[in-house]
């Protein structure tokens, strides 16, 4: 009853925002036939979410003079293949959050919403960390309980404005509220003007503690140049608890084709060093991923795409392109998906 109450309330929204410009109604709707060769194990799908994440969501701003202004924004995340959502304990679990912003000043953001240091290696990704080449499954917690890898519960965030002649900068702090893993302190700064943009970015997560270390920090650098005949894209990201490193780094391009086409390319390499927590080496649980991609724009809000990408793993490395079927540790993993987009 309380979902049909939620949805009930957006339909209300959409409503508004033909006599109210300042509330939208939006969304992505993204499905794609997909598959993936885990090891000696296949399986065909229908996935969600291939290029961009499927989503529903309303947001609003009011003007409230002198350059300073409120907003919301409430994004609720669902599969397209079974019409449930991706997440079970929340239902906004995209982005929940109420600022605001001076034109001056920037914006004070409150709420469930990215992490600095998510931004700072998923800007550089070339398939947007989504779909079968996705960077996002070389983003390991180490084996620990850190839950702040892509967004964080409990952020109170602050933006700069845009008028610093291309810095900016994001700094979050989200209070852990009692639950392991949920602790976040973090930042990113970066300089884009033109075709360049660059940034770095910094977190620390409490987790509990491993080899007496209880901090698990992440370190991103991120570069992209616009070359015009081509967007090329580098990040490196170290994910550290205690002895236990993982660093990894991706190179890609965005390739124009035509007028309406896009070619990805990208290739990411993860490098393991150290010890795990039960004081083994991980020095050979190496992986490299090659992935490619092509999108054919219909019009401004629908797109057909395709995607391959294979993973090659070292030693009990697991990387895989998607989660199902089971991998064995060392073992390869392909896949491929064609897909259609719309957004609204």
């Amino acid at each position: 009853m309380k979902k049909i109450v939620i949805l009930a309330a957006l339909a209300a929204a959409a409503g508004a925002a033909s006599a109210q410009s300042s509330v939208t109604l939006f969304g992505v709707v993204d499905a794609a036939v997909r598959q993936v060769k885990n090891g000696d194990t296949s399986l065909s799908s229908l996935a969600s979410g291939g290029i961009n994440s499927s989503r529903l969501g309303v947001r609003g701003i009011e003007d409230l003079g002198d350059g300073l202004a409120a907003g919301f924004w409430l994004e609720h995340g669902l599969n397209i293949d079974t019409g449930s959502q991706t997440d079970a304990a929340r239902f906004w679990n995209r982005r929940a959050t109420v600022s605001l912003t001076s034109s001056s000043l920037g914006e004070v953001r409150l709420g469930r919403d990215f992490t600095p240091t998510y931004t700072g290696y998923a800007d550089y990704d070339p398939f947007g960390d989504n779909g079968v080449g996705a960077s996002s499954k070389f983003d390991s917690s180490l084996g620990t309980a850190r839950d702040t890898g892509t967004r964080a519960d409990n952020q109170v965030t602050y933006l700069t404005p845009g008028n610093l002649g291309g810095l900016y900068a994001r700094l979050s702090v989200a209070a852990g509220e009692g639950t392991v893993g949920k602790k976040y302190v973090g930042g990113r700064l970066g300089y884009a003007a033109g075709p360049l943009d660059v940034s770095a970015a910094y977190a620390q997560t409490d987790v509990a503690a491993v080899a007496g270390e209880d901090k698990f920090k992440t370190t991103d650098l991120g570069a992209a140049y616009d070359f015009g005949i081509a967007k090329v894209l580098f990040y490196y990201r170290q994910s550290k608890i205690a002895n236990n490193k993982l660093g990894v780094y991706g190179l890609g391009a965005l390739v124009p084709v035509g007028a309406a086409g896009q070619l990805r390319v990208g290739y990411t390499h993860a490098n393991a060093s150290g010890t795990n927590a039960a004081g083994a080496s991980v020095d050979a649980n190496d992986a490299n991923q090659f992935a490619l991609g092509y999108v054919h724009n219909l019009s401004k809000r629908t797109a057909l795409y395709g995607t391959a990408a294979y993973v090659k793993n070292k030693g009990a490395a697991t990387f895989a392109v998607a989660t199902t079927p089971a991998l064995v540790a060392g073992q390869k993993s392909t896949g491929y998906e064609l897909g259609l987009r719309h957004s609204f």
